[in-house]
C-alpha cells in the first residue's frame, strides 16, 4: 500500500488554491433543478520530502446536493495555509487530517488528487497505475475507458435527436435524465430515444431521487418494456428500504436499480447492508477523493453490485482524474466521464477526448504528465 501523505518534521508541504467559474452551454435540467454553471477551485500542492521537491494539482468542484457549499469548501481550503509563514500554521499539519470527507467532499477531493498527482509524478507512473497500487489492485489499470453520453431534459423529438447524434458519435450507452416531468412524459421521451436509437445503444435513466415509491413502480413498470440497464437513484437518497423493495420489483420487470446521492447521504456500507443497489454510481468529488471513489468501488464490487464512475460535471482535472480512476476498476462498465462538452470553456485542454464512446488514459506521469503544467504554474 502506498501512502501519498507528508511526513516528517518541519514546514514540508505549501497548499494554494485559486477560484474558477466556468458557463454551461446550456443549462442541464435534473430533478434537483438546472445546473447553469460550475464554480470551483484549482488546488495545488508543494512539497519537499527526504531533500526531493514535488509539485501536484487538483481540483475542488463542489455541487450543493451532492457536496459541500462553495462557501464551505473556499472556508476548508483557507483553513490549510500558514497565513505567518513560519511554519506554525497547518501547513506543519497532514492537511486530509484537516478535511472531513463527510462535510467537505470536494475540498478533500482537491488535496487528496494534488497529493496523489505529486507522488505519481514524483515516482513517474500514471495516477491510475498508483491509485491501483495503493488500494490493492492487481490487474494493470485499462489504457482507456468506456463512457455513456448524458442526454438532458428536453422534449421527445429534441431529447431523440441528441441521442441520435451522440449514438452516431460512437457512443452505445445513453443516460437520460428523467424526473423533471411527468412520468407519462418522461415515458413518451425514452420511448422516442429507443426508436431513433434501435436496440444496439444501452439505456439509463436518472431520476435524482424524483419519485416516490408508488410514482417510481409505475414508471419502471412502464419502461421496462425499453430495455433499460438500470433506473438511476428513482427514490429520495435516504429511502433505502424503498430502494431494497423497488430493486426487488424491479427484477421482476428487468430494470436494475442504480444509486448516486444514497451513496453519499448514507455511504457505501449502508447501501449494501440494505441490498439496495445492483449498480453503484461513484462521483469521486462527492465521495472525497480518487482514493476513496476507487475503495468504494472495490468494495461494491466484491458485494457483487457493478460500479460506475461519473462526475458532477467536474472541469478537466477532476474529469480526468475520474477516467484514472476508472481504469483502475478492472472491467469498468460504461462510466459518465464524458461531460466536457456540458461546458462552455475549461481549464486546459482535455487530455482525454472522446473518441467511438471511449476516453484514453493519459499516458505521462501523474494526472496528464505536462499537460496542465500552465495551470500548476498559474
Amino acid at each position: 500500500m502506498t501512502d501519498d501523505r507528508p511526513r516528517g518534521g518541519g514546514p514540508s508541504l505549501a497548499v494554494r488554491h485559486r477560484p474558477f467559474e466556468l458557463d454551461l452551454v446550456r443549462p442541464l435540467g435534473t430533478a434537483h433543478g438546472e445546473i447553469r454553471s460550475r464554480d470551483g477551485f484549482v488546488v495545488a500542492v508543494e512539497r519537499e520530502r527526504d531533500g526531493s521537491p514535488a509539485a501536484g494539482l487538483g481540483e475542488a468542484t463542489p455541487l450543493p446536493g451532492w457536496t459541500e457549499s462553495r462557501e464551505a469548501c473556499a472556508a476548508a481550503l483557507d483553513g490549510l495555509s500558514d497565513p505567518d509563514g513560519d511554519g506554525t500554521g497547518p501547513d506543519r499539519l497532514d492537511p486530509l487530517d484537516a478535511l472531513d470527507p463527510e462535510s467537505t467532499p470536494a475540498a478533500r477531493h482537491g488535496v487528496s488528487l494534488a497529493l496523489a498527482d505529486a507522488a505519481a509524478r514524483e515516482s513517474g507512473a500514471r495516477l491510475a497505475d498508483r491509485l491501483a497500487d495503493g488500494a490493492g489492485v492487481d490487474a494493470t489499470p485499462a489504457d482507456a475507458v468506456p463512457v455513456n453520453a448524458t442526454v438532458g431534459d428536453a422534449d421527445p423529438a429534441e431529447t431523440a435527436a441528441e441521442a441520435e447524434r451522440a449514438a452516431a458519435e460512437g457512443f452505445d450507452c445513453l443516460k437520460l435524465k428523467v424526473g423533471v416531468r411527468g412520468v407519462d412524459a418522461d415515458v413518451e421521451r425514452v420511448r422516442a430515444v429507443r426508436e431513433a436509437v434501435g436496440d444496439g445503444v444501452a439505456l439509463r435513466v436518472d431520476a435524482n431521487g424524483a419519485w416516490d415509491r408508488e410514482t417510481a413502480r409505475r414508471a419502471l413498470d412502464v419502461l421496462a418494456a425499453f430495455d433499460l440497464a438500470y433506473a438511476e437513484q428513482p427514490l429520495p437518497a435516504d429511502d433505502l428500504e424503498g430502494l431494497a423493495s423497488l430493486r426487488e420489483t424491479g427484477r421482476g420487470a428487468g430494470v436494475p436499480i442504480a444509486v448516486d446521492e444514497s451513496l453519499v447521504a448514507r455511504g457505501i456500507d449502508a447501501v449494501l447492508n440494505a441490498d439496495a443497489a445492483d449498480v453503484a454510481v461513484l462521483k469521486p468529488m462527492a465521495l472525497g477523493g480518487p482514493d476513496r471513489a476507487l475503495a468504494a468501488a472495490l468494495r461494491a464490487r466484491a458485494a457483487g453490485v457493478d460500479p460506475v464512475v461519473t462526475t458532477t460535471i467536474d472541469a478537466v482535472v477532476a474529469r480526468t482524474a475520474a477516467v484514472h480512476v476508472a481504469a483502475a476498476i478492472p472491467g469498468v462498465s460504461p462510466c459518465g466521464l464524458a461531460t466536457g462538452p456540458l461546458l462552455d470553456e475549461d481549464l486546459s485542454p482535455d487530455p482525454c477526448p472522446v473518441a467511438d464512446g471511449r476516453m484514453p488514459v493519459p499516458s505521462g506521469p501523474g494526472l496528464a504528465g505536462g499537460a496542465f503544467d500552465e495551470l500548476r504554474r498559474s
